[in-house]
């Protein structure tokens, strides 16, 4: 009887995470699917027509290519500022232990806790109080920023607790300077760890909607173009666009997985070879 309950449990618990899956997953279907929608109108929000004529001419319009690129600027230069900084105190606060760490760890949190309206308002009212401060890219790239380096910091420092901080101090003993140490054996090691974070904040850069919305003045963003543009017509180059960066992130997500299996199968043949010699 154990036994019936338990089968009929875990067919249960798959059918109800099958059906969260399909919630999260049908906005993405329904923006790739009408990618390739022939819309009467001005809004392609009703399927008419199957067509390539969308893919074949991607960046049609003007405006949406020009946010889509400033887009990808900004998330570019927040997210590399970004990860440098948020490695770095991440680096920090597994390395060391210091007094005011518990309050650095609770400002990381912050950030992540607080509504986007909070803080993409009480972004603005500072921005405002500076004159020598104008609305647009700088004050978009510095609110990105904001937010990157927290998840930035939280995803390196997960990477980094399971470090092994020996692996340091035997390169120095064999008289690798510190600068030499970080660069030749902690930097590899976390590196895996750093990109994703680099990745996590880059995604969340070209997403962001709110934050930006207070703080970016007479530039457009991607989100903000569409936005702006759903009031009065919703082209098909809005899924196409949308669709190629899913795509691109699809295949960095790949090729990251299958080079770290490639790896850990280097590896694992390489302990065994060492096993064997040892054997002999």
């Amino acid at each position: 009887m154990m036994r019936k309950r338990t089968k009929y449990g875990r067919y249960a618990l798959n059918v109800f995470a099958g059906l969260g899956l399909v919630y999260l997953f049908a906005p993405i279907f329904f923006i790739v699917a009408f990618s390739f929608n022939k819309p009467n109108g001005n809004f392609n929000i009703a399927w008419q027509s199957f067509t390539f004529d969308n893919w074949l001419h991607p960046f049609a319009e003007e405006s949406l290519t020009r946010a889509l690129w400033k887009s990808l600027e900004i998330a570019a230069v927040s997210t590399f500022v970004s990860t440098i900084l948020g490695s770095l105190i991440a680096v920090a606060l597994s390395r060391y232990k210091f007094r005011g760490s518990g309050g650095i760890n609770l400002f990381l949190v912050l950030p992540l806790t607080t509504p986007e309206i909070v803080l993409g308002s009480s972004l603005a009212t500072l921005f405002l109080g500076q004159n020598f401060i104008d609305f647009g890219m700088t004050t978009i790239i510095i609110a990105h920023i904001m937010f990157q380096v927290s998840f930035v910091a939280l995803t390196v420092r997960a990477r980094i607790r399971g470090f092994d901080w020996t692996l340091e101090q035997a390169a120095q003993d064999l008289g690798a300077t510190p600068f030499r140490t970080f660069m030749k054996v902690t930097f590899p090691l976390i590196l895996p760890g750093i990109l994703a974070a680099g990745l996590l904040a880059f995604a969340l850069s070209i997403d962001d909607f709110i934050i930006t919305f207070f703080n970016s003045g007479p530039v457009q963003t991607f989100p903000l173009q569409i936005y702006g543009a759903s009031r009065v017509r919703i082209p098909p180059q809005i899924n196409v666009l949308a669709s190629m960066i899913l795509f691109l992130s699809v295949a960095i997500l790949m090729t990251g997985t299958i080079a770290g299996m490639r790896k850990s199968a280097e590896k694992q043949a390489t302990a065994k070879k060492f096993k064997l010699l040892q054997r002999k």
